[in-house]
């Protein structure tokens, strides 16, 4: 479908909101620790099997879920090797995240002088003009984001109305950066 302009959407299910994120953790405890004892976010359910249940394969595991105040989950996978997750090597750092929304700007500060007290390199305060946000890592190397809006409704119903057509001028913009490359790098090839 990659291309194909769009004017409507077939009817799909309603997809209400989250049920969970899941990732790989080192070590259960160490995440633990992290997200209940720094986060403040409860660890509600836990899930140790040899199986997993989708695919029939051997993989011994537990899954731990923590709890948000919206009733969805943030959850992860230990597989009893101490290894964590490893870091796309096509992707910068700084791309892939998981954004939890908090209630206020002084909120997202407050949340920066407690995550650096206890050690953990913060960065931001963020402004990014819709919403401020302060940025930082797990034990697992996952890329959290703490944020909240700083706009009303009727600002982002404003920016809704200029999505469609700002993802057009970008995927125009990217076909010729990306045209040019290919010619860039086929007179290179060609020249003496």
């Amino acid at each position: 479908m990659a291309g194909k302009e769009t004017t409507h959407v077939d009817k799909f299910i309603a997809i209400e909101g989250l049920h969970h994120f899941a990732w790989r953790c080192r070590d259960c405890e160490e995440t633990r620790h992290f997200y209940e004892d720094l986060l403040g976010l409860p660890l509600v359910h836990v899930i140790k099997s040899d199986v997993v249940p989708s695919t029939g394969e051997y993989c011994p595991y537990v899954h731990i879920f923590f709890q948000m105040r919206d009733g969805s989950y943030i959850a992860f996978f230990d597989l009893g090797d101490n290894a964590k997750a490893l870091p796309s090597p096509n992707t910068p750092d700084w791309v892939n995240h998981l954004a939890l929304r908090v209630g206020s700007v002084e909120d997202v500060q407050a949340a920066k002088r407690r995550l650096e007290a206890a050690g953990v390199p913060v960065v931001g305060v963020t402004d990014h003009h819709i919403i401020q946000s302060i940025y930082f890592f797990d034990p697992n190397g996952i890329r959290l984001e703490l944020t909240t809006p700083t706009v009303d409704d009727a600002k982002m119903n404003e920016l809704a109305q200029q999505a469609h057509q700002q993802v057009r001028e970008w995927t125009a913009l990217k076909a010729e950066r990306l045209a040019s490359a290919a010619a860039a790098r086929r007179e290179g090839a060609v020249a003496p």
